[in-house]
């Protein structure tokens, strides 16, 4: 039904086809969307850019996504807070960095502990092909961050808890940011993974204490590489 995505702005090119199947009459009001697993196979793209589409889609009017129902072509009644959030991050202040660091030390150490208790086999997989998708992806840095979104997606679906979800789901487009200037810090991809890994190995073992130290330690590492990515952020870099 859908093409292959080549661009780099992979979302945008998902909303155009989706947009355009609604325009011909091809989806209605009321028609159900693919899984997100379906449309990324369909896509060949991330879920993370799938889920960007979806999100753009809804700021747009045209679906609504609910947890654990799906995601369905609506009225044009639909709204989104991710256009204000996206302010913050966009907007080139350093302090909407420190910011964004700050929610995420508050939220992920215990987004891992969750996903420690609750993970499924499932969830441990989609981590593990997340986590050898960046070791593979290591000089391709739009492959590396739409997995490492990815593997954080991954780690809030495991979590199993629709509210902690919609968090995360509300602030991909920062994050996408942010890792567009981490990346570029000097062997920041490479810490990324070693912290990637000691936070699977934690979850794979159902350790919570395990996970959110793990976590806690990489976001250590998130926040110094943020700091040292400022430079970046005065040239539009």
């Amino acid at each position: 039904m859908y093409k292959a995505i080549q661009t780099s702005r992979l979302y945008e090119q998902i909303v155009q086809q989706i947009e355009g199947s609604i325009l011909n009459g091809e989806l209605i009001e009321g028609s159900q969307l693919p899984a997100e697993r379906d449309l990324a196979k369909q896509f060949g793209v991330s879920r993370t850019a799938v889920r960007e589409a979806i999100k753009a889609l809804q700021e747009k009017g045209l679906v609504d996504a609910f947890p654990g129902r799906g995601t369905f072509i609506t009225n044009g009644t639909s709204k989104s807070m991710r256009r204000s959030l996206d302010r913050i991050i966009k907007s080139g202040e350093p302090e909407g960095c420190a910011y964004l660091v700050e929610v995420r030390e508050i939220l992920e150490p215990e987004i891992a502990a969750m996903a420690a208790n609750r993970a499924d086999k499932e969830d441990l997989e989609t981590m593990r092909e997340a986590v050898d998708v960046m070791d593979k992806a290591a000089n391709d840095s739009d492959a590396y961050i739409e997995a490492d979104l990815d593997f954080h997606l991954a780690l809030a679906e495991a979590a199993a808890n629709p509210i902690v979800l919609s968090l995360i789901d509300s602030i991909v487009g920062l994050l996408r940011e942010q890792r567009s200037r981490t990346y570029r810090v000097e062997g920041g991809p490479e810490r990324g993974q070693l912290h990637h890994k000691r936070i699977l190995e934690a979850i794979r073992r159902h350790d919570p204490q395990g996970a959110r130290a793990a976590m806690q330690a990489h976001l250590s590492q998130v926040r110094e590489d943020s700091r040292k990515s400022q430079p970046d952020q005065t040239t539009g870099a």
